[in-house]
């Protein structure tokens, strides 16, 4: 029994670890991609500037690209999506659910149905249960508790 305790306490000292760990790394890399695009508009302004379309240096060429970006006005989404529609470019528009939110709604629609899956999206989707470790930093009254 305190082979199994001992092991289950280091299982989930690794777990928070790599929690953090992936935390940490998570923010390191909010912080570089925000560092890369500023160094990357700083050398796209002094290659417009001094009028430079490519160069190369240590073996790699840099060059500037021109690419247009578009996406809906905010509050015209579905406006945009009809215009797109009605001109015969309904292909381009792809309805998603947040998953969080469907799981969510799953579960309520399986509680008012007595603890089944109403007929109605039964056949449309999987449900399955998924056991994780919950992970929180102890206040002392719960670490007295051990």
């Amino acid at each position: 029994m305190q082979d199994e305790t001992n092991t289950m306490y280091k299982l989930a000292e690794k777990l928070k670890e790599l929690r953090d760990k992936k935390q940490d790394t998570e923010q390191q890399v909010k912080d570089i991609t925000a560092e890369l695009n500023a160094v990357e508009q700083e050398l796209v302004a002094m290659m417009t500037e001094t009028e430079t379309q490519n160069f190369t240096r240590a073996g790699t060429m840099f060059s500037l690209k021109n690419t247009t970006r578009a996406s809906a006005k905010a509050g015209l989404k579905e406006e945009l999506f009809s215009a797109l529609r009605s001109e015969g470019y309904g292909d381009l528009i792809y309805e998603t659910v947040n998953a969080n939110s469907f799981s969510a709604f799953v579960n309520e629609q399986i509680t008012e149905n007595g603890e089944e899956l109403p007929d109605w999206l039964n056949g449309l989707v999987n449900v399955y249960e998924q056991t994780k470790v919950s992970v929180r930093k102890s206040t002392k009254k719960s670490e007295r508790k051990r």
